[in-house]
């Protein structure tokens, strides 16, 4: 097998030069003789232009045949560091500058903010096609430890590092990808993922080229015209995310003739997890498996991969080892035993060396040839590996570790949802509490009291959204994954406060209400329509607001279950409710104080039994900070519901 990108499409040139290489809609195919010309060439100009090998050389093209040639040409004889064309002046500047780029790659005669920035800084611009030249002397070729690319990450939580990958990193991926999907030289690809991302350039451009497969260049991903591609063409298998592979779902009902006429070998996903009730319908509609696999950047791709039918594949598990080692570390990077949930760690040939010059990144996520990922889940005894959350988007709520996917798919089984993406929220007393995006189905209705009902059906009350957003589209990233981390802000979905059109308390019970509501939440201003927790609240501080709104009610009177404490409007209308009325509700007790005793608060527990916070002195603290103890007293002592 070879360990270079030359090398890799030399070997195919030398066994079938005539067969096609690069497809793409309007242009003729590209021959692996021919693609082999080409790139020797563009080195040979490279090399002219004074780009030696390991100088970096930024590309920003259009998705297409144009930029896969040029990527495989420049990493063939220098490091390639491709550009998102969307980005703007001041996001050029800042990645050309950290690239410490020789030269920028631009289509000829196209003005762009990449352009625009080069200037600026005086870096030599190249347009397409670079120049012409005979072949280079071999000697000239990158070798397999030379950078043949530099992709930076996502950046969401912190300043984007940059991730080298070897040519040898890079082969190593395509062969893992070859071999788990056992690709031959009569599949086809249709490349719909960009190919500034590891996925277009390894999962699909790569994994073909590795074993004289041919790979169809798209402009990008058109759900639309996806079909149009389909018929044309006539891929064996495609490439994508979720959010790609959900967009073709709700097209494909138009387009039933074109899949009965071109078939599919596969469907593959990675770079986000796939709902389980999503990767069901791809297989119903496309009648054909679909290979949930997992990989990131730092890995050259894939990590794991769920095996082709005839061996099991597990939905919502992302498969099996497919080329590196896979374990779950401890904190103390210790391996833990099978089912202990942890931090995913890889280590094989096509993991990076390290990140550049980024000594404390590097001492965090590398040790022993180990990679931490960030991503946290667990192996089983068959070798699977399920993945329950990444770390940075693990939902911490007053203490309680929650995971987005779970929340993800229980609304997901919402016959109305086509989409769903729990977020984190920030609470001034929890730290964080839970958001839910949620994309209707077309034609389907669904409220958002209705969605937090549903998920409080199938979800444990501390894991049910607080609040849910019904939204036209979900954001996503320029990948197509759907940016969880920062989504709360994105929506301007801030600390939580009160709602400034809710109108003021009138009632007598009402402006009772409100003032023990004010107090307790440390808030100036609650309306008669607001929710206790949309403005603050906790379950702790309903525990103080309780027993102040019932001091002269009876003993034991029951109150609702937290997720469903109306607004003060509510509870003005709910207190003279009858005893019948309260005892259909979920327990909860407030018993004041007997004789001098401490006052305490009682909740359910598993198995229908209520255990004590108590209060030293006779009334429940105002301070959210504390912490109630669970314990009995002889005010309110443990007991059954009737």
């Amino acid at each position: 097998m070879s360990a270079t990108l030359r090398g890799l499409i030399e070997t195919q040139a030398r066994e079938r030069p005539d067969a096609p290489a690069l497809l793409g809609p309007g242009r003729d195919p590209l021959s692996y003789a021919q693609l082999l010309t080409q790139v020797d060439c563009t080195v040979g100009a490279l090399r002219q232009f004074g780009i030696c090998r390991g100088d970096r050389v930024a590309v920003v093209l259009p998705n297409g045949a144009e930029m896969a040639v040029a990527f495989l040409a420049i990493a063939a004889g220098a490091t390639c560091a491709p550009l998102n064309p969307g980005y703007r002046l001041e996001e050029y500047g800042f990645y050309l500058s950290d690239l410490n780029a020789r030269a920028l790659v631009l289509p000829a005669g196209v003005e762009s903010p990449a352009r625009r920035c080069a200037l600026e800084r005086g870096i030599p611009i190249l347009e397409l096609p670079i120049g012409q030249a005979s072949a280079c002397p071999a000697d000239g070729f990158s070798q397999p430890d030379d950078i043949a690319l530099l992709l930076h990450t996502s950046g969401t939580t912190s300043r984007p590092k940059i991730v080298p990958l070897t040519q040898a990193n890079l082969c190593a991926s395509a062969f893992h990808i070859q071999i788990a999907l056992q690709l031959t030289p009569a599949d086809r690809c249709l490349n719909v993922m960009p190919l500034f991302h590891i996925h277009g350039l390894a999962g699909a451009l790569l994994s073909s080229l590795a074993c004289g497969a041919s790979v169809v260049c798209t402009p990008g991903f058109e759900a639309a015209r996806f079909f149009e591609w389909l018929a044309r063409f006539r891929p064996t298998w495609y490439t994508a995310v979720p959010t790609m592979h959900q967009a073709l779902l709700n097209e494909a009902a138009r387009h039933l003739e074109t899949l009965a006429a071109a078939p599919l070998r596969l469907i593959r996903s990675c770079s986000a997890p796939l709902p389980p009730q999503v990767m069901a319908e791809l297989e119903r509609v496309f009648n054909a498996p679909v290979i949930e696999s997992y990989g990131m950047t730092e890995a050259s791709h894939q990590m794991t991969s769920n095996p082709l039918p005839q061996r099991k594949r597990k939905p919502g598990s992302v498969g099996i080892a497919a080329g590196p080692e896979v374990v779950i570390l401890g904190p103390d990077w210790s391996v833990l035993p099978v089912g202990t949930c942890g931090e995913v760690a890889v280590r094989g040939p096509n993991v990076t060396p390290g990140y550049e010059n980024n000594p404390e990144a590097n001492a965090a996520a590398f040790a022993g040839g180990w990679f931490r990922t960030g991503d946290q889940g667990y192996v089983d005894e068959e070798g699977y590996l399920s993945l329950t959350g990444r770390l940075k988007e693990i939902i911490n709520r007053g203490g309680e570790k929650i995971s987005p996917r779970e929340i993800d798919e229980a609304l997901l089984d919402h016959p109305a949802v086509a989409q769903a993406l729990a977020f984190a929220i920030s609470h001034p007393t929890l730290g964080e509490d839970v958001g839910a995006a949620v994309v209707l189905r077309e034609g389907r209705v669904a409220s958002q009291p209705e969605l937090r009902a549903f998920a409080a059906q199938r979800l444990a009350d501390f894991k049910v959204p607080r609040t849910v957003v019904l939204l036209e589209e979900i954001p996503k990233g320029p990948t197509g994954k759907p940016q969880r981390i920062g989504l709360a802000e994105r929506l301007g979905l801030g600390v939580a406060q009160g709602d400034a059109a809710s109108p003021p308390p009138r009632t007598e019970a009402e402006k009772r209400l409100a003032q023990i509501w004010s107090s307790v939440l440390r808030c100036e201003r609650v309306g008669v329509c607001e929710d206790f927790f949309a403005v603050g609240g906790d379950s702790l501080g309903m525990w103080c607001f309780w027993p102040r709104s019932r001091q002269r009610s009876e003993r034991g009177c029951r109150w609702p279950h937290s997720s469903k404490i109306p607004p003060s409007k509510g509870w003005s209308r709910a207190l003279p409710r009858t005893k019948e009325w309260r005892a259909s509700l979920p327990w909860l007790s407030y018993s004041p104080p007997v004789n001098g005793a401490r006052c305490s608060v009682s909740r359910p527990l598993p198995g229908r039994r209520c255990c004590t916070a108590s209060s030293p002195d006779n009334s429940l603290p105002t301070n959210r900070s504390t912490a109630f103890s669970p314990r009995a007293s002889t005010a309110s002592k443990l007991r059954s519901p009737p």
